[in-house]
């Protein structure tokens, strides 16, 4: 038996493994998952975890100025419009559009798509005149 035929564990797993009795972990630190399946099925697994929380980082933030004008003017928002909000970002963002109108219920946003931020929000008391201007495409959702 030569010693290309011998494996050796390292220092470092050698310890994790008898005395912490430590799992692996990932980066999120979470653990890996278990049990049997090849690598591409764990790889599956684990790209399905990172797209399902991926949902949380694609959320639109506020800006000052629009969560400022959303307390000022009492304006809560349903998960169902913020999902609905979200998706008319995505649709502009596949448009190419930079600055959107995006119309939900009688709430409107004024949505930089690139920076993915709601830059102003008003209801439908503010939208009297129908004047928006600063926008090059407009999304109802």
């Amino acid at each position: 038996m030569t010693i290309d035929e011998l494996r050796f564990s390292s220092i470092g797993q050698v310890q994790d493994q008898y005395l912490n009795n430590k799992v692996p972990k990932t980066g999120t630190n979470k653990p890996l998952p278990t049990g049997g399946g090849s690598f591409a099925q764990v790889l599956n697994k684990i790209q399905e975890q990172a797209d399902n929380s991926s949902v949380a980082r694609e959320n639109l933030k506020f800006s000052k100025h629009a969560a400022n004008r959303l307390n000022d003017r009492s304006i809560e928002l349903t998960q169902d419009q913020m999902l609905r909000l979200n998706q008319g970002a995505k649709e502009a963002s596949e448009k190419g559009i930079k600055d959107s109108l995006i119309l939900i219920d009688q709430l409107a946003f004024i949505v930089n798509v690139p920076n993915n931020t709601v830059v102003t929000a008003m209801d439908q008391t503010e939208t009297k005149n129908n004047v928006f201007t600063n926008i090059d495409g407009a999304v109802i959702a």
